[in-house]
Formats: C-alpha cells, structure tokens, sequence
C-alpha cells in the first residue's frame, strides 16, 4: 500500500529521475515485479487517514495516560514500518499494542476487517465511478503507468504485480483501471491465510522457479519492503516516492524510507518515462 507525507515537506522535482546509484542497471531484466496501491493504483489514496485514526482511537480506549500526540506517533511509525507488507501484519501489531496495555485484543483478522470497512465507506464511490464509467481509469492511476507498463511489456519484460491489499479486490481494481492485462506473470495479493503469500514469497519464486539471477529482476514500488526484498536478491529497484494522490512532485518522506532501504532511483511518477527508460536500459 501507498502512504502519504505527515513528515518532512514535499520537493519540486516533477517528473524527473534521481539516480542513487549511477552504476545500477535493468539491463539484463527479465522480469518486472510491481507494487499496486500507491505505484500504479490511488484508488486507496487516503487509506492512512483510516488506518492510523482508527488504530489510535483503539489504543486510547486504554486510557493508559498517552497523550493523543504520542499515540499517533507510535502508529504511524509502525504502520510505516510495515507498509507493503499485508494489511493483516499491522493489526497483528495492533492486537500486540493492545495487550501491552493490559487489554484483551481482538483476532488480527477482526481488526482488519473492521478497517477494511471503513476504508471502503470512504472509497466506494471511486469503484462505483469506475464501474459506471463515471470516472476515467486515468483518473486514479499513477500519472504515465500505462504508457510505461507497455515500455516494459515491448521490451519483452514479464511483468508481476504483488499488493498487500486483498487479492480480490486487487484483482478486480486492475481489472477497474484497465491494468491486469499487462500482468502476463500474474496479480497477487493478501490471503486470509497471510503465511501462504508475500512478496518475498514471490520475488523468491520468481528467482528460483524461474531461474533468474539477480540482476534479471527489476522491481518498483513505492514502500520500503518491496524495494528491500528486490535489493536483498540482488536486483534492480525503482522507488516510487508518489505523493498521493496527485503524484506531480517527489514525497520528502517516502523517498527518505526507500533511500534507505536501497533503493537505486527515485520518481515522483511515470511521466518520466523515456528518462527513466534511459537510466534503466542504458545504450552500449
């Protein structure tokens, strides 16, 4: 999932690439694999506005004397913290949040559902709009995906989707927007049974059943623990830094997080594309 800025400020650097890494290459690619929400979908832009307020007003119930400024923090660290990985993980650290204050948490699964429903009171209409046609796919894409989802798919790339979100309705958002088809090596999401699937899971899989080196993975996506297990493989990694939902200039915050954790360029979007395509795919 994607995650907006409440740190730091956002930066004037619209549609341009920033190389972290100048020797970093896509050359030998073979496979892409990306994020969903936040690097090609904003249908849940905003998805940080219900998680974090539920989560405090959960752990505030406690009345453990934390004050509302401390609580947010402690949540939107830990919902950063685990952002790209499946929604479940951050109620797990809910529930775990919850009995460190003496309370008796519910199930995981409970609390997530319990987000899942606000979070689709807030963001219905945009799925309705889709479907009735109301509202252009290009609406809630990341400015330039589409344009560049068919680069790579020229250039012989098999591409790969992985969210942390639900995999039915990550599926049928694809299917909304008009990206599943680009998706020759699948779209994949969040199971109920959370052990049986993660993007490490599928960057493994990618590496080792498919028989792929490092260097022959290019992965994008716009929270950290994609480009972590991109770059843990040895492969190339593009973060995403898309201050939602607009995604016109670089997020200060994001791209400090996927910085960090190694990322070898950083976009605001794809409407850098051909830039990008140079950076990636250099000329001998």
């Amino acid at each position: 999932m994607g995650f907006r800025t409440y740190k730091g400020v956002q930066t004037s650097l619209p549609n341009s690439v920033e190389v972290l890494h100048p020797n970093a290459s896509a050359r030998n690619a073979r496979v892409a694999l990306f994020d969903f929400d936040g690097t090609i979908s904003l249908v849940r832009a905003g998805w940080v506005d219900v998680m974090v307020p539920m989560i405090v007003e959960i752990l505030a119930a406690h009345h453990t004397g934390e004050s509302e400024t401390a609580l947010n923090a402690l949540v939107e660290d830990f919902v950063a913290r685990l952002t790209g990985e499946q929604t479940i993980y951050q109620m797990i650290e809910l529930a775990r949040q919850v009995e460190v204050r003496g309370g008796k948490p519910l199930e995981p699964l409970a609390y997530k559902r319990l987000y899942h429903d606000k979070l689709m009171a807030k963001i219905e209409y945009r799925r309705q709009d889709l479907r009735s046609g109301k509202a252009s796919p290009e609406q809630y894409l990341v400015p330039g995906t589409r344009a560049f989802l068919e680069s790579l798919r020229d250039r012989g790339l098999k591409l790969y989707c992985a969210s942390g979100t639900d995999e039915v309705y990550t599926l049928e958002e694809a299917e909304l927007l008009g990206v599943r088809q680009y998706f020759d090596g699948g779209v994949f999401g969040a199971q109920d049974d959370y052990k049986s699937f993660s993007k490490e899971i599928l960057v493994q899989h990618m590496i080792s059943g498919l028989e792929r080196k490092g260097d022959e993975l290019l992965g994008l996506g716009d929270g950290f623990v994609e480009i972590k297990n991109v770059k843990d493989v040895g492969g190339i990694a593009v973060g995403l830094a898309t201050a939602e939902p607009e995604c016109l200039v670089v997020d200060q915050w994001k791209r400090q997080r996927l910085v960090g954790v190694g990322a070898d360029l950083i976009v605001p979007n794809f409407l850098c594309r051909e830039e990008l395509l140079e950076k990636l795919f250099p000329k001998e």
